[in-house]
């Protein structure tokens, strides 16, 4: 997502005093109020009224006076939390070292490293040769350094970072304000300098091929959808690069991918529930695709190769036979671009019990990762398919999955085990014995023992007789004091599953003795691919029943009281905060809804804005009047929470692609103008530079946007005298 340690250098030093600095708040009388332009929507007979329609035009001069005026009521709103922010800032600087490293991993001939410097917001890539000891600094090679490259910027994330198959060179990109479209590059790692190959208006996917003299790379269209795989070779006109797959349908999204064994490039279409997967050859580049097995409405599968006769096997996790998906395989040559079914051979059968997740093919055995009873775990088979072990969490609140493996024909797999207690371990898994050897442990400034925990995963029974899991969180010494406060965080949409990890973020709460309670509602993947069926499109308010039932089970059971419940969540996972805080308000004392996706309908209806197509498999169309009326009744800018709401703290990111900022604008500003908002706070912080989708990219920065949460959470949920707590030291 503590302790004492003392954690000083100029830095911190430099962050601490700067926040502390008093803010200068104009003062202000009442909360801004947008100007109104009355707009109807009407369809399927039912008008419906919109005086912010206007603010879909998120150029509109009126819209960027809204929000920085709102940001001024904000600042003016909480300037008394300057001191807390600070504070909690203080204690999230303290958890990890400034001067960190990710454990190594081998490609080629080197190791790679990802380091953290005293000082720096982002992260230094570095290499050394295979095996070279991490004691002689003078092996090391700084092959990117972010910060040289958010020098002068205010934002920076990576996109692509991929070095050649031949060590020579590596391929990045960037974007520069958080709106997800970056710049691909090319760097020479003998010489340090960029080569003249740059390509502007790139997406996530890329691949090499294998010589090292080309790659593959995704495009956007209008909507920022990935529509397009082109191929660029090195020293040639980007206007020369051939448009390898365009995909026409607008609910399709392309993307790239290495087989793990080298040999062959992945182009990939996927919509929410159906695939398609393409092959080119990586040692020949130029050939046509072919087709893997041609679409199919409903069915989605990917793929992985391993090598051996008549050009190897692919193996192929598929859903054909059951939601919970099956391994089968076939051999390459049978792949000719149409249906290869009859082909198939069956690896692991379709169990409704356990999810397959994916499958990674090594040189002599295959690991499967599959979810079953709502927890990870990893199936070990040999060349033959016969399952040698299975892999599970160590304990209850603690998660087992693959880490990074760029080599194919290895002995031994590198794993992850954390949890939310237990910081991330990396270690090497032989597959031969099943030893695990620890390669490398995160290391934290403070004690964090799970002795000094407790972690819990309970069943809510809701009102339709699901059986919901709800992760509880506290300290040991906190755990059995009565009601206490309490933060339940929520997300429960695309199978996205929200499993155990090292949330430093949340030791400031955790500190002072709440708990932390993460819901899984359905909607999300915690219970497989069956969990997500029951949660989206017309079942979507089975996530938000999901969510508000884990709610009342926290103050039914005695774990906290209404006046002392808060509840956050990002995304779509603001949406469920927008729905249960005009659902079950006299739940809440406080709501965090991070760039919410709340006006669901309008949304839905605008095909230009990105993903909305694409989307309609996870929400449904309201061009369908069943549809429209199912989204209208949950719909949180169309259901606006009565005077006895939450109070509320919602955050917008001007550049984000994927909840437009005009959502959350309009969502606060009708609020705002419907006069019976009660006498909670209610208020909206945007990021008007570049931010991210997720807020900030740097980690100083983003430590300074989680402290402005946890502050306007602390402080409406600070226990009176008598109520459990613990000061921080």
């Amino acid at each position: 997502m503590l302790g004492a340690h003392p954690f000083v250098t100029r830095l911190l030093n430099h962050e601490s005093v700067r926040i502390r600095e008093r803010v200068t708040v104009t003062a202000v009388d009442r909360p801004p109020v947008a100007p109104k332009q009355p707009t109807t929507r009407t369809l399927h007979g039912d008008s419906v009224p919109d005086d912010f329609a206007w603010m879909r035009r998120v150029d509109d001069p009126r819209l960027h006076d809204y929000l920085v005026a709102e940001n001024a009521w904000t600042r003016q709103q909480t300037a008394h939390l300057e001191g807390l922010r600070a504070t909690v800032f203080d204690e999230l600087s303290r958890v990890l070292p400034e001067d960190d490293v990710s454990a190594p991993w081998r490609q080629g001939g080197f190791d790679y490293l990802v380091r953290r410097r005293a000082g720096q917001q982002y992260r230094v890539h570095t290499r050394r040769p295979a095996g070279a000891s991490d004691t002689d600094p003078g092996t090391e090679q700084v092959i990117l350094d972010e910060n040289a490259l958010a020098e002068g910027e205010d934002f920076l994330e990576l996109g692509a970072c991929e070095v050649s198959p031949d060590g020579r060179l590596l391929a990045y990109s960037v974007d520069l304000d958080g709106s997800e479209v970056f710049t691909t590059r090319v760097r020479d790692l003998d010489t340090g300098r960029d080569l003249p190959d740059e390509i502007t208006g790139t997406y996530y996917g890329f691949a090499w091929s294998a010589d090292s003299g080309s790659f593959f790379y995704t495009t956007l269209d209008d909507a920022y959808r990935p529509d397009t795989i082109r191929r660029h070779v090195l020293g040639t006109a980007v206007a020369d690069d051939v448009a390898v797959w365009h995909e026409a349908d607008r609910r399709f999204e392309l993307d790239i991918e290495h087989t793990r064994s080298g040999e062959f490039v992945l182009l990939i279409s996927a919509s929410r529930d159906t695939s398609e997967t393409r092959l080119v050859p990586a040692d020949d580049p130029a050939r046509a695709p072919v087709v893997v097995q041609p679409r199919e409405k409903g069915r989605e599968y990917d793929v992985d190769h391993q090598r051996g006769d008549s050009g190897g096997r692919l193996l192929i996790v598929v859903n054909d036979t059951g939601p919970e998906f099956r391994v089968a395989e076939v051999v390459v040559g049978a792949i000719d671009g149409g249906d290869s079914s009859g082909a198939w051979r069956e690896v692991l059968a379709h169990r409704p019990e356990g999810r397959v997740l994916g499958v990674a093919a090594f040189a002599d055995h295959v690991v499967v990762t599959e979810r079953e009873g709502g927890q990870l775990q990893l199936r070990v088979l040999d060349g033959g398919g016969s399952t040698m072990r299975v892999v599970v969490p160590d304990a209850g609140g603690e998660v087992v999955q693959l880490g990074r493996n760029e080599e194919y024909d290895v002995a031994r797999v590198r794993l992850v085990r954390e949890g939310w207690v237990r910081p991330r371990a990396d270690l090497d898994h032989d597959l031969a014995t099943g030893q695990e050897t620890v390669v490398h442990q995160q290391q934290v400034l403070v004690h964090v023992a799970p002795e000094d925990y407790r972690c819990e995963l309970v069943h809510v029974t809701t009102q339709d007789g699901a059986q919901v899991p709800l992760s509880l969180v506290s300290r040991a010494d906190a755990a059995d004091g009565g009601p206490r406060p309490t933060l339940l965080y929520g997300y429960g949409s695309y199978e996205a599953s929200l499993d155990p990890e090292f949330w430093y973020q949340m030791h400031p709460l955790l500190d002072r003795g709440y708990l932390l309670a993460v819901a899984h509602p359905r909607g999300g993947g915690e219970g497989g691919r069956t969990w997500w069926l029951q949660g989206r499109l017309m079942s979507k308010r089975n996530t938000f029943e999901d969510f508000i039932a884990c709610a009342r089970h926290l103050i039914d059971a005695g774990h906290t009281r209404p006046d002392l419940l808060a509840a956050r969540g990002i995304s779509a996972g603001g949406l469920l905060m927008g729905a249960s805080a005009f659902l079950a308000p006299e739940l809440f004392r406080a709501i965090v809804a991070e760039v919410p996706f709340v006006d669901v309908v309008t949304t839905m209806l605008d095909d230009t804005l990105p993903l909305t197509v694409g989307e309609w498999d996870e929400w449904g169309d309201p061009r369908d009047v069943e549809h429209y009326e199912y989204l209208r009744s949950y719909s949180p800018y169309e259901n606006l929470p009565g005077p006895q709401r939450p109070a509320l703290l919602v955050t917008a990111s001007r550049h984000d692609p994927r909840v437009s900022v005009h959502e959350p604008a309009k969502w606060v500003a009708k609020m705002r103008a419907d006069g019976n908002q009660g006498d909670q706070p209610l208020l909206l912080q945007t990021a008007m530079g570049a931010a991210a989708h997720t807020g900030p990219a740097g980690r100083y920065d983003a430590w300074r946007h989680e402290a402005s949460l946890h502050a306007f959470v602390l402080d409406l949920l600070t226990p009176g005298p008598g109520q459990p707590g613990r000061s921080t030291p």
